[in-house]
């Protein structure tokens, strides 16, 4: 999976100034047209749906709710800015939130130790795939899917099964619980986080070398950029947003068990794969990545406000995935034709 230059589709101001109003909007639709999709249906479940739908209960919901993919959509995305991709986004938040919870009520650590420890483990675990994939030179999908369903085992053993519960402090609770301007932390959360990754990746040498090394290893690495350094600190980043959304699920559900989890796994990809299919087309991105996360917010919301049963969740994300995967095909064969 390579990422691509921020300017593969992207029109120019010089490109823009000799066009019509329409050309403009041709030109931009496949710049903007997911974030417009995004706008169009929340204008429709609105005006379909005025008693429920536009209302700051069910925004609460929404940012309550996705708040979690949200994070693990940006923690999936880091390493995707490399070209790789981590699958342990959705096993390792299952064994995160377990211990976030066992470590305190098994173990009696101070819920701010139990915090540390559990990002810090997210961290080495990072820079075990890291050492996997840049190393041992396995394939980033096989490796983290093999660190994944490691991690997903050692859930299963140390819980047995059963539900890890106990009396947890209201410190550990506020993490989550929280609410600012009326709204949860955690929307707050994803918010700092995605501006700082924002920063990080389009305005610091981080970001230029990480996307130069996603466009082209071999040429990133011949103009003296030290690949394996980034790749691998690509990695420990994504372990450890990983680790910590796994703290905030641990005090949103105040119960750990290792059937809650995995099925944050497909809709954090869909949102990252979406995030290279808008606002810079062909190159996955920060902003991309939490439009990609509210459009799949809001259709789900809506449909279900509608009675939608419990598979339309699941259905819209694997046919969302399918769909960011197609767009982002097109994208790169687009950026390839020299367009």
């Amino acid at each position: 999976m390579n990422s691509v230059e921020s300017d593969a589709l992207e029109p120019t101001r010089d490109e823009l100034q000799g066009m019509s109003f329409a050309q403009k909007l041709i030109r931009l639709v496949p710049v903007y047209g997911l974030v417009i999709l995004t706008v169009f249906l929340i204008i429709l479940f609105s005006v379909l749906l005025p008693n429920t739908f536009p209302t700051i209960l069910n925004l609460r919901a929404i940012v309550s709710d996705k708040s979690i993919i949200a994070l693990l959509s940006l923690a999936a995305m880091i390493p995707m800015v490399a070209g790789r991709i981590d699958l342990t986004v959705g096993y390792g938040i299952v064994l995160w939130h377990i211990l976030a919870i066992s470590l305190q009520t098994l173990y009696g650590f101070p819920w701010p130790v139990a915090v540390v420890t559990v990002i810090g483990l997210g961290a080495l675990t990072g820079l075990f795939n890291g050492f996997l994939v840049e190393i041992a030179k396995i394939d980033a999908f096989i490796a983290t899917l093999g660190t994944g369903t490691v991690l997903y085992a050692l859930a299963l053993w140390h819980t047995g099964g059963r539900q890890v519960v106990g009396v947890l402090p209201d410190g550990f609770y506020a993490l989550n619980g929280t609410f600012v301007f009326g709204l949860p932390i955690t929307g707050f959360y994803v918010l700092g986080i995605t501006i700082f990754l924002w920063i990080l990746l389009e305005f610091t040498s981080v970001g230029r070398f990480l996307y130069a090394i996603g466009a082209n290893q071999k040429a990133a690495a011949l103009n003296g950029i030290p690949t394996r350094k980034y790749v691998v600190g690509a990695f420990i980043a994504s372990g450890s947003l990983t680790a910590l959304t796994g703290v905030l699920l641990a005090s949103k559900l105040r119960i750990g068990q290792a059937s809650v989890g995995l099925e944050f796994l497909l809709p954090a990809l869909v949102g990252a794969f979406l995030g290279s299919t808008t606002i810079k087309p062909g190159r996955v991105n920060v902003w991309g990545t939490i439009v990609g996360v509210i459009i799949l917010a809001v259709g789900i919301s809506g449909i279900q406000q509608f009675g939608g049963s419990f598979w339309v969740e699941p259905l819209f994300n694997g046919a969302t995935l399918l769909i960011a995967i197609g767009i982002a095909g097109y994208a790169q064969r687009k950026k390839g034709s020299g367009r």
